[in-house]
């Protein structure tokens, strides 16, 4: 095929192909872009140019046994933040985006300053409580079974009886969405498996 004839056929099947661009691949490059982010999770780091590991979160490192501690970090049994992971297409375009509220402190990092309420002390003595603090170890002494408590559980511990109003939590980012060369051609090549389609049809 000569350029004239390759000419010939682009004029031909222009419609086709505004279309694609227009209305199809901005479908296309969504789900590309939510499978990929979502998949992010699943292997714990952000891939671009190479998998980018994310920092563990404290639950996994705390010795903890309940099902929680069983989750890949930013992963829970609600799934919350993976699944919030959306795109809406427009003409030659698409959006993605994830609208939770705590979605940019774990994309970006963040230090939050939450207020200490005694609603906040029950939840932690709960948690204490189902982490395996408190629990008579025996007869050899109350410090012995201090020094017995679980790490998750003398954390929650420290919450509960903290003199602080206010808590300084540092979160780490964790990057789930955003520029990722990989992405980009899982696009192209996409893009060019469709162009390839028409042309050939």
């Amino acid at each position: 095929m000569d350029i004239k004839e390759f000419s010939r056929l682009i004029k031909a099947k222009r419609r086709e192909l505004s279309d694609l661009m227009r209305r199809k691949m901005p479908i296309h490059a969504g789900r590309l872009a939510k499978d990929h982010y979502q998949d992010n999770f699943r292997k714990g780091g952000f891939v671009n140019g190479g998998l980018h590991k994310w920092p563990k979160s404290r639950r996994l490192s705390s010795g903890g046994k309940d099902a929680a501690s069983n989750y890949g970090t930013l992963l829970s049994s609600r799934n919350m933040l993976f699944g919030a992971i959306k795109y809406v297409p427009g003409d030659s375009k698409v959006k993605v985006s994830n609208d939770l509220v705590y979605a940019p402190a774990h994309n970006w990092g963040d230090t939050l300053h939450p207020t200490v309420t005694p609603k906040m002390r029950r939840f932690a003595w709960a948690k204490y409580y189902q982490a395996g603090g408190g629990q008579k170890k025996g007869t050899e002494g109350k410090e012995k079974a201090k020094n017995d408590e679980p790490a998750e559980a003398l954390n929650w511990k420290k919450l509960a009886l903290t003199k602080k109003e206010k808590l300084d939590v540092k979160i780490p980012q964790r990057q789930f969405l955003g520029e990722s060369t990989e992405l980009t051609e899982k696009i192209a090549d996409k893009t060019e498996t469709e162009i390839r389609k028409i042309l050939n049809s």
